[in-house]
């Protein structure tokens, strides 16, 4: 990957455009974010693991650290690789931990507009799914995958919240409103389930940015300064199609309303390297998925 390409993504803040690394699973075309990616390798044979889940090939050392291989054409139900000779491993880095995706092969990078990313329709986004966005790019269609809600499939025990419920310990169920946009089913019924438990039951949640701008708009328009009445906290995630957090972000911060609005970024891009982002943007607050714990903390701090 051309280093130089990279870094003009990563140094750019709230322009609702995103660098996607196009690969392929037989002749399907699909896409991952190029933040998310920290390198492309060929394929090494890993160490296998025993009783381990069918689709998780072994482990590979890299650089001195331990990586777990995910067969991806194996999860997504395709058949092996045709011509192993061209198969990669695409090394990622989310939910603060590094994972190998074995594709059958790498094509090239796209920058795109979030509006270019449609949802996926009824039909193709059901509870067994791992489709969060369709690119129609060139005359051809690119499938963006929900890598988080694979990867908890795979590992169930990444999205265990009982030890951060636990540490919350008993909490009396607040009034205050708090707006969500996530794009993915499976971490908005997360959020849903911890936030509840936790003392904060009333929920608006947004598949997308853009929905919950169109929503927060309305509310500003009809409360103006009274707005806190109706919503007192945003937290965004920022891979969402149409409008993604750093750009909501930003659009809320320059409104004159709602730039009092405390905005909360979390997303598994949250690291050390791309934290500026949201800073540039003015977001409060920034949390790596899944630091429930943390979140908890910081929500209180800004509505109490």
């Amino acid at each position: 990957m051309d280093n130089n390409k990279q870094n003009s993504i990563l140094l750019t803040s709230g322009t609702n455009e995103v660098e996607i690394v196009e690969f392929s699973i037989e002749n399907t075309i699909m896409g991952i974010n190029v933040i998310k990616v920290k390198e492309i390798i060929n394929p090494v044979v890993p160490v296998k693991l025993p009783n381990a889940h069918p689709c998780l090939e072994g482990i590979i050392q890299l650089r001195k650290e331990i990586i777990p291989v995910i067969d991806l054409g194996k999860f997504l139900g395709f058949a092996p690789s045709a011509n192993p000779k061209q198969d990669k491993f695409i090394v990622s880095e989310f939910n603060q931990n590094k994972y190998a995706f074995h594709v059958h092969t790498v094509s090239r990078i796209h920058r795109i507009s979030w509006e270019q990313i449609e949802k996926p329709s009824d039909i193709t986004q059901s509870d067994q799914t791992s489709l969060i966005g369709i690119i129609k790019l060139d005359q051809k269609m690119i499938l963006l995958l929900d890598f988080e809600k694979i990867m908890v499939e795979i590992s169930p025990s990444l999205a265990n919240q009982t030890d951060a419920i636990r540490a919350m310990g008993e909490r009396p169920v607040s009034s205050k409103h708090i707006a969500i946009a996530e794009d993915s089913p499976m971490l908005r019924k997360l959020l849903q389930d911890y936030l509840s438990k936790i003392g904060y039951p009333h929920l608006s949640f947004f598949s997308d940015g853009k929905q919950a701008l169109e929503y927060l708009l309305k509310v500003a328009e009809e409360q103006g300064e009274k707005f806190s009445d109706v919503v007192n906290i945003l937290i965004t995630d920022i891979e969402m199609p149409q409008m993604d957090g750093h750009y909501l972000t930003k659009t809320i911060k320059q409104h004159p309303i709602l730039n009092k609005l405390p905005v909360v970024i979390f997303s598994s891009l949250i690291t050390d390297d791309l934290r500026h982002k949201g800073v540039s943007v003015g977001a409060n607050e920034q949390v790596s998925k899944p630091e429930y714990e943390n979140l908890s903390h910081i929500i209180d701090q800004l509505i109490l």
